[in-house]
């Protein structure tokens, strides 16, 4: 396993070797990295209906996806479980779909701001291409956060297949450790259930006084 020096301080690639929990969770909260959330699970019975630029951001089931009351109760307590980690998070951004949105705000990370770098691609064609779009999500992944912080970022799953080749679970994340220059490793999966796990054994409950 790594050590929490290695994990700070290495810039070379990872490999297939995974960090302990211990090293996870010391690196995330003196911050570094960013956090790719596939947004969390949806209603898969319905459809998203695109006819025209903008119909995406419709928060309206009869329209386009939406999550399911699970789902968003995944997005709260992932949210909730960093908070208890004391994990900093700076910027939160996500796709103007109405789900990554709803997942963002969810997770009671800090104040969402929506960008179409990292948009879905099945609406590729309105914003110059798969290829394009990867692209950005890529240069997005290797920039670094604000000193001592986190990046947290919220999309698609196909957004993050076509940039870097890895597929989270629904409400789950890949952590990156930012290279520059388009370039960024992978440090860890986290799905919902390890982000529950995380915080129930790097936190202590409070003591009345």
């Amino acid at each position: 396993m790594l050590g929490a020096l290695a994990l700070l301080g290495s810039t070379a690639a990872l490999g297939s070797e995974k960090p302990s929990d211990e090293a996870l969770v010391h690196g995330l909260r003196a911050g570094g990295y960013n956090l790719y959330f596939r947004h969390a699970a949806t209603d898969w019975q319905t459809d998203d209906h695109v006819t025209a630029a903008g119909d995406w951001v419709s928060c309206d089931s009869k329209k386009m996806r939406q999550l399911t009351p699970a789902g968003r109760e995944a997005a709260r307590a992932v949210g909730e479980a960093m908070r208890a980690l004391g994990i900093p998070v700076r910027h939160v951004l996500a796709s103007p779909y109405c789900r990554t949105v709803e997942t963002a705000r969810a997770l009671a990370l800090g104040p969402v701001e929506t960008t179409t770098d990292i948009m879905n691609l099945r609406v590729a064609d309105f914003f110059g291409g798969e290829s394009a779009i990867a692209a950005r999500t890529r240069q997005r992944l290797s920039i670094s956060p604000q000193a001592g912080t986190n990046t947290v970022l919220v999309a698609h799953g196909n957004v993050i297949r076509a940039a870097t080749g890895e597929y989270p679970d629904e409400a789950g994340a890949v952590i990156f450790r930012p290279e520059g220059n388009g370039k960024f490793s992978v440090l860890a999966h986290v799905s919902p259930t390890e982000w529950a796990r995380l915080a129930a054994t790097f936190t202590q409950p409070r003591r009345d006084r």
